[in-house]
């Protein structure tokens, strides 16, 4: 590492005269301060700076304060989404060897693992899929009222071994999982592009989200979560998708799926809306209906249009529903390595979770060198990685690096805490891990010009420097 490099970014505990002393430590333990540092030029990639002897901060720094007092929501996790083309290039192009390291590195936490702790699954097909299917599809013109045809298959292939695996490793991961379609004999359009879900299918498609999440319950994968419909105001015109309005969603959970799930005695939470910020008013229908409300445990939200700021719009009109942020993907509109991990942490790490959200699942996981394998949709979206399809190589895209800032180091259960943001181009959020009570504080440094900063927790403090452009984690033992 370069001199000039480790001489700004180091982090020290801060030795004050007359202040009051840390609490004590465990025999043997010492008052360490990690930092870890990624830079827009790659040339520190979630690196871990050395630990030095304590020094002053900077009298210029700008001081941060973390407010334990002040709390927020407990975390559930981090992760992206294992859709039929994440799942078919992990289990079916990298070798088992290759494959076994990469899973211990997502979902593990020792050594270089980053610790996903959320999954998002698809109920069927989406467009990363290779082909449009559900789990109970039939000749055109017939039905399938009594679901005789469900079934799983199509997942045992790619999507249930790699999930059995990483549940192995990670046995606290949490499952969301969210349906593009209904099967199509269910839907106006009598296709899987495209209808709405007739309502004399309402009951039948409730006991076929039901039999998902009882076949994956068996197949050792639980669902924890469910949406009822990804993007239900958007039809897209190549690839599965239903068009599923307040209203109607309300009708469903309240009158079909919720009661469904009362009766067979599942636990699965529901989720309503699973689209953009840029529509509050639409899942706020549906928690404005009583008998539906009932059966609603929180939101889940999508990037792509609007302001996070929504989210906090819905909590505050209900406070006892949880907010989940499920998707964002990034692509080669937007190829600028340092722009994106400053935008995905800014954003979806920072911004989603200081409006409350209580997991951040970006979107695919992984996706080959021509940005699939697909069938419609988006062209030229990135994955979290991307897996080389003839040798295996992984590339880990700034996604990747902006989702570990938090998940290798804020644990589940974890609560979010008070912290000074916005400052000289700082912003920032700050976590208190339930399990030792260590201080999680994610930095990203907007500014052209390092900032020097003092984080301060009551009688732990800190100090340190942020490059240019840069996402640091400070954590305060």
């Amino acid at each position: 590492m370069r001199a000039e490099w480790r001489s700004v970014l180091l982090l020290a505990l801060v030795a004050c005269s007359g202040a009051t002393r840390a609490p004590s430590l465990p025999p043997g333990a010492s008052p360490v301060t990690e930092l870890w540092v990624t830079t827009p030029d790659r040339e520190h990639l979630l690196e871990r700076q050395p630990n030095i002897d304590a020094r002053p901060a900077d009298a210029n720094a700008t001081r941060i304060v973390i407010d334990t007092t002040q709390r927020f929501q407990s975390m559930i996790g981090f992760g992206a989404a294992l859709t039929d083309a994440s799942a078919e290039l992990v289990n079916q192009r990298l070798s088992a060897s290759q494959r076994e390291s990469l899973l211990q590195e997502l979902f593990g936490r020792r050594g270089n693992g980053v610790g996903f702790s959320t999954v998002r699954l698809t109920i069927g097909a989406s467009d990363f899929s290779r082909t449009h299917y559900t789990y109970d599809d039939v000749a055109t013109g017939t039905r399938d009222d009594r679901l005789t045809r469900f079934s799983v298959t199509p997942a045992t292939r790619d999507v249930l071994p790699i999930m059995q695996r990483a549940i192995v490793i990670n046995p606290q991961l949490t499952v969301i999982a969210t349906p593009w379609s209904a099967p199509a004999w269910m839907k106006s359009s009598q296709s899987l592009v495209t209808g709405t879900l007739r309502p004399d299918a309402y009951a039948t498609y409730a006991e076929y989200l039901v039999r998902y999440i009882e076949a994956f319950e068996a197949a050792r994968v639980p669902i924890a979560a469910i949406t009822i419909q990804n993007e239900p105001h958007n039809e897209p015109k190549d690839y599965p998708g239903m068009r599923f309005d307040a209203p109607e969603r309300a009708a469903f959970v309240g009158r079909h799926l919720g009661p469904l799930f009362v009766t067979r005695r599942i636990g699965t939470r529901i989720l309503d809306w699973d689209h953009n910020w840029n529509e509050p008013q639409s899942p706020l229908r549906v928690l404005g209906d009583s008998v539906a409300a009932r059966y609603v445990s929180g939101v889940a939200w999508h990037c792509y249009g609007g302001t996070v700021s929504a989210q906090s719009q819905v909590h505050d009109a209900h406070p006892d529903k949880d907010a989940w942020f499920t998707e964002c993907a990034g692509g080669e509109w937007a190829p600028n390595f340092g722009d994106n991990l400053r935008w995905n942490v800014q954003t979806l790490l920072i911004g989603t979770t200081r409006h409350w959200a209580r997991s951040v699942t970006l979107w695919n996981l992984a996706l080959d060198a021509h940005h699939g394998p697909h069938d419609g949709g988006c062209n030229d979206c990135r994955g979290v990685l991307t897996i080389d399809s003839a040798s295996g190589a992984v590339t880990r895209n700034e996604e990747f690096y902006a989702l570990a800032h938090a998940s290798r180091f804020v644990r589940r259960g974890a609560v979010r805490v008070a912290s000074t943001t916005g400052a000289d181009g700082l912003d920032t959020v700050a976590f208190e891990n339930a399990d030792d009570g260590s201080l999680v504080l994610i930095v990203v440094n907007s500014a052209a010009v390092p900032r020097h900063l003092l984080a301060t927790a009551g009688t732990r403090r800190a100090a340190g420097t942020i490059p240019a452009g840069a996402v640091a984690t400070m954590i305060l033992h």
